[in-house]
């Protein structure tokens, strides 16, 4: 993954925010990873949630298209199951919060409200993000609105591209579990 030599460098940074772990979250400290598919941007996220929960503190990792699923789903909840409330102050009140594949949802009115109103409770309340996005800041902005972009990168105090290439492509096809079976 750190083959590019830049991106050797935001690994060290990922590893020190790592290493401070309790200190960034209690500061609302974010990251904010970009570049292209395949560069490690959603390992090196997945890095510091792991190191999170590790130290004891609430995360939740979605997709953004994942995440948005689950929202609409709360719209059709039963009593006994989460509402869309309980579950956006979850959302907004858990120590970390890891937003994967920003800007790879369909944009519409409903995205852009749902999303500003996750980022501006947590700049509001001071709660860390990790955010990771294939999208340059002025084609995020387009994507998912200016003011969510502004406030994101206002709670994320480092904002890094990852270089290199689709590691995905050099490893080629995942290998089938079962021998003799196709993957």
């Amino acid at each position: 993954m750190a083959a590019h030599p830049q991106t050797a460098a935001v690994v060290r940074e990922v590893r020190e925010y790592c290493d401070n772990i309790g200190d960034a979250l209690d500061e609302g400290s974010g990251i904010w990873l970009h570049g292209n598919a395949g560069t490690g941007k959603t390992s090196l996220a997945m890095l510091i949630s792991k190191t999170a929960i590790e130290a004891g503190r609430s995360v939740a990792i979605y997709s953004l298209p994942r995440l948005l699923a689950r929202i609409r789903r709360t719209y059709d909840s039963d009593a006994g199951e989460e509402g869309y409330l309980s579950f956006f102050d979850r959302l907004t009140s858990v120590d970390l919060l890891h937003l994967d594949d920003l800007g790879a949802e369909k944009r519409t009115d409903w995205v852009l409200e749902q999303l500003y109103a996750i980022v501006d409770r947590r700049y509001e309340e001071q709660r860390s993000i990790v955010v990771t996005t294939n999208m340059e800041t002025p084609e995020l902005k387009e994507q998912i609105g200016e003011r969510t972009v502004s406030r994101l990168l206002q709670m994320c105090d480092i904002e890094r591209p990852v270089f290199g290439d689709d590691q995905r492509e050099r490893r080629g096809p995942a290998a089938s579990p079962v021998p003799g079976q196709p993957s």
